[in-house]
């Protein structure tokens, strides 16, 4: 048998180890837990690399064509609806499954140090798991109900690992909050399969495609609806406007969980979604223009919000958003490719980060502050690095991966269009202010006089994956996969004749934003705080600092009315119809038992009387 024959066993292995550790209820001694939970995501990236190797370079008949489709069996059949359970592999959902299996893996054996000593290490790595299984079955799915089947599995796990520590009332609403925010735009996108499948006849991923090319015209309704409902759904799980709101407060879960949600599975998934459905919103340029506008105001509203940001989780959950808005905006200009490219690269500096911020905390006390920490470069050397490899490839610096991929939107974006020079200012914005909250980030925690002491105390299965992802930031730019067989529509890169200065502005401005950010945050020729110290630095500091106020604006429009409606409702109205029909029943029983004497000559008159009664009756008509 060949490699890509065994590609059911790339999400099956997961979701045995999470099967294996519910089952067995935390009682395996840890050691095997750490084997079952990091062995089963070892086991399926090594799949993925054999199947991957394979496919790349495989002239098999079966992926001649540059994809190959697995079914398993035959999943949900009624009527003329049918649904296998089948896989399907493409450039495009190789990417993703090195991203998912490969940083996945590097995510969970650092884990395994991280949580050593917490006692749900068991349920931890089930919940883990179960995520990774649930993320894997998103990508291969063939059809729409098989990847909205791993859609909401991702999404059952978020809600588990936000809320691990399910004691602290916070966190469960963080929890809660996540679950709910993208419960509305995972709504959103059931009613576009509903819609897809009334209209086309089918949820298989590639016949849809092609049935909407075939029947609907370019700008025609019905393409536009369903692209805006895939959308909500895209914006919900990728934490873009409006619905961000969620991302920043998920930072309540283990530092490995933010890792894991941020760098290689879920925020991913919206990008994914409108990846693989591209033909639906290039027939809808309205709402193809929409993603770029969102991905775009997104970018710079995370980014203006990072920079007032004092805890190293939230600086870095921000973060996330922005570059999730990048990927946004290349996909809006039409640059597939560029956008899963950037996918990838941010992958592996955002995992890096993550697991760095994770070895501070671990190393200070599960501190969290910026400015309660100082000079850690000299004790932290290893997340020192990190930091640092990790916050370049962030700031796009260049000859890092991250310069590579967020040049390619940059560029595309500037060539897309009347509003092209818009968008390609905006990305530009957007890069001066990450480079300046990134390394604002760096000077303040690692330079400078110490605060605290603190030790580099983990051990090897912490180290190595932030060594390994060193290197990924930094030449992970190398590994592109070829996506032009899944993307038609996209050939190189755009003419620079008499536009070479593009290039040079794109690199130059992370340059600029470095030398700020020294000035102000490590040499202190500049002090931010006389700026901060002014009624308008004052009010756009608080005004960043709450995310551009959208908790608050969701708090009166939507959270104080349900609350005001369930403090009048306390009582439960609708109870109170069906207690009023019981109570009514029960005053006309004890009427019934009034007229139950026991006594007959009572009877016998009540029937004579009913008797005259109805003879009258029929007397009168």
């Amino acid at each position: 048998m060949t490699p890509h024959e065994f590609l059911w066993l790339v999400p099956t292995f997961p979701f045995l180890g999470f099967l294996l550790l519910v089952l067995t209820s935390g009682q395996l001694p840890k050691k095997a837990v750490e084997t079952i939970g990091v062995g089963s995501v070892f086991l399926s990236a090594v799949v993925t690399a054999l199947i991957g190797f394979e496919f790349l370079g495989s002239s098999d008949s079966a992926m001649a064509m540059g994809a190959y489709r697995q079914t398993l069996w035959t999943w949900i059949e009624v009527g003329s609806f049918k649904s296998g359970f089948s896989l399907y592999l493409d450039h495009l959902s190789l990417t993703m499954l090195f991203v998912i299996t490969g940083v996945g893996f590097l995510i969970h054996l650092y884990s395994a140090g991280f949580m050593e000593e917490d006692p749900g290490y068991s349920r931890f790595f089930s919940y883990m798991n179960l995520f990774v299984s649930a993320m894997l079955i998103l990508v291969l799915g063939d059809n729409l109900v098989l990847l909205f089947l791993g859609w909401e599995g991702v999404g059952l796990c978020s809600y588990l690992l936000i809320g691990f520590w399910y004691r602290n009332a916070d966190y469960g609403y963080a929890a809660r909050k996540a679950f709910v925010v993208t419960r509305v735009g995972d709504t959103a996108m059931a009613l576009g399969l509903f819609l897809l499948f009334t209209h086309l006849g089918t949820l298989e991923i590639q016949p849809l495609m092609q049935q909407a090319e075939a029947q609907w015209a370019v700008g025609s309704t019905m393409p536009a609806i369903a692209a805006a409902l895939l959308l909500g759904g895209a914006v919900g799980k990728s934490a873009q406007l409006p619905l961000q709101v969620w991302l920043p407060d998920a930072m309540a879960g283990p530092t490995p969980i933010s890792a894991l949600i941020h760098a290689a599975t879920m925020v991913t998934a919206g990008v994914y979604l409108i990846a693989r459905t591209h033909v639906l919103f290039e027939l809808a340029p309205t709402v193809h223009f929409a993603v770029a506008v969102i991905g775009a105001l997104t970018l710079l509203i995370s980014g203006f919000t990072a920079l007032t940001q004092t805890d190293i989780k939230r600086i870095l959950a921000y973060s996330t958003i922005s570059q999730i808005g990048y990927m946004f905006l290349g996909l809006g200009v039409g640059a597939w490719s560029s956008a899963v490219f950037h996918l990838m690269t941010h992958a592996f500096f955002k995992a890096l980060l993550f697991l760095g911020a994770g070895g501070v905390i671990y190393c200070f006390h599960h501190e969290h502050d910026i400015f309660k920490m100082g000079g850690l470069r000299k004790n932290l050397p290893v997340t020192f690095a990190s930091f640092v490899i990790g916050g370049a490839a962030l700031a796009a610096l260049p000859f890092t991966s991250g310069h590579y991929s967020k040049d390619e939107i940059l560029l595309a974006a500037f060539f897309h269009g009347e509003y092209g020079p818009w968008f390609w200012v905006a990305g530009l914005l957007g890069a001066f202010v990450t480079v300046v909250y990134t390394f604002r980030l760096i000077f303040i925690a690692f330079c400078g006089p110490s605060i605290h002491e603190a030790t580099e105390n983990f051990d090897n299965r912490m180290r190595v994956p932030l060594l390994i992802l060193c290197v990924l930031a930094l030449f992970g730019g190398m590994l592109q996969v070829p996506l032009g067989p899944v993307f038609d529509g996209v050939h190189g890169h755009p003419d620079m004749t008499g536009f070479e200065w593009v290039t040079a502005v794109t690199t130059a401005v992370p340059l600029i934003g470095l030398l700020v950010a020294y000035l102000f945050f490590l040499r202190g020729t500049f002090n931010a705080e006389t700026i901060t110290a002014t009624a308008p630095g004052r009010f756009l500091q608080r005004f960043w600092f709450s995310g551009w106020g959208m908790d608050a604006l969701y708090s009166f429009l939507f959270v104080k009315p349900i609350n005001w409606l369930a403090e009048i409702n306390k009582g439960d109205i609708v109870d109170g119809v069906y207690n009023g029909i019981a109570g009514l029943c029960r005053i006309g029983h004890q009427g019934m038992v009034w007229t139950q004497t026991g006594r007959i000559r009572w009877y016998a008159a009540g029937m004579i009387l009913g008797s005259v009664a109805l003879i009258g009756l029929g007397v009168a008509r």
